[in-house]
């Protein structure tokens, strides 16, 4: 897997596209959990997956930190291996949004909480990192 992050309007999207023209893309739906991703993968094809920020926002009527925390690690595993198997390479994109101004409400300072633990889980599993400002790409790992 490979993950691009950075902040919003930043080029992730851009740079992502150029590097994998023919890929195909998969949002995230809030409604639905994260192992659904599974269903987009197809065999030597590219997947690009979207919509980080805005799934983990459904998340928050939770209250339970640990077990989202230990689904996803989950689900992002078995999503890895099934590429793998598919000969499919998987990119995600995440937002970056620990760098601003932390905000008053809880609902959103938990927002970032889980977007950062979302992020060190997606890097762990990342063959390689790159960050994403200005429209330049950085590699981080």
């Amino acid at each position: 897997m490979q993950l691009f992050i950075g902040g919003a309007c930043a080029g992730k999207r851009d740079a992502v596209a150029t590097r994998f023209p023919a890929a195909q893309w998969w949002r995230l739906d809030t409604a639905q959990p994260f192992s659904d991703s599974q269903q987009a993968l197809v065999a030597n094809t590219s997947l690009i997956i979207t919509g980080v920020l805005e799934w983990l926002g459904a998340g928050l009527q939770r209250d339970d930190n640990d077990a989202l925390r230990q689904q996803w690690q989950r689900d992002m595993a078995a999503l890895c291996q099934r590429a793998d198997e598919l000969n499919a390479a998987l990119i995600m994109i995440a937002s970056e949004v620990g760098r601003g101004i932390v905000p008053m409400e809880p609902g959103q300072r938990r927002l970032r909480d889980l977007n950062g633990w979302f992020t060190q889980d997606a890097t762990a599993q990342a063959e390689q990192v790159w960050y994403v400002r200005h429209g330049l790409v950085m590699a981080v790992k």
